[in-house]
């Protein structure tokens, strides 16, 4: 099952979330995502459990808990929509038109 975690501290690891979610099963990977222009954390991740019971009771008992100060956001990661988003930057206005009257 793959796992969603908000509202990570900054200096968060990948091996950190890793050993956060180890207590509860196999962690087949865990993974801060980064922002490319930063170098820095976004503050969220996702880990990938093995065994979809690990992973509930992960969810269950790590969800709005406190680590290095925060209250995580935990639950199952949504499948990623890939339909929009992103895209051109700016106008794209369309071209004169004289059809007014």
């Amino acid at each position: 099952m793959n796992i969603y975690v908000g509202n990570l501290p900054f200096k968060t690891s990948d091996d950190d979330l890793r050993d956060l979610f180890q207590q509860y099963g196999e962690v087949t990977s865990a993974r801060v995502i980064i922002d490319r222009d930063t170098g820095r954390s976004r503050g969220f991740g996702f880990v990938e459990m093995a065994d979809d019971g690990s992973a509930s009771e992960a969810i269950q008992n790590l969800d709005n808990s406190d680590f290095d100060g925060r209250n995580l956001k935990v639950n199952e990661a949504r499948p990623r929509n890939n339909g929009g988003g992103g895209g051109r930057r700016g106008g794209g206005g369309g071209g004169y038109r004289d059809d007014r009257w």
